[in-house]
């Protein structure tokens, strides 16, 4: 239930790109976010235990207010890495 949950997530929320240019090397129980803003990107390889996660969840929202739901592949979010990297790093603990 949660791997279809994810694959409505990404499908819903990610940026058009091919669908292996980003998830080659994802491991499972893991999924690929790219941080995005002001032409600053970076990808990031996230655990699952974040889509539990109010902040990062909130983040998805904003990304699916950006974004719409046309997207498929890699999931974008509308912050900088540096932002991404605060969410994840206070989330953890």
């Amino acid at each position: 239930m949660l791997k279809s949950l994810v694959r409505k997530i990404q499908k819903g929320l990610s940026l058009i790109v091919p669908k292996n240019y980003f998830n080659e090397d994802v491991r499972e129980g893991y999924f690929v976010v790219v941080a995005m803003k002001d032409g600053e990107t970076k990808r990031f390889m996230i655990g699952l235990e974040y889509l539990n996660d109010p902040v990062f969840l909130r983040l998805l929202d904003q990304a699916r207010e950006e974004y719409g739901f046309r997207q498929q592949g890699t999931l974008a979010v509308p912050c900088g890495p540096q932002e991404l990297q605060n969410i994840l790093h206070s989330s953890r603990g």
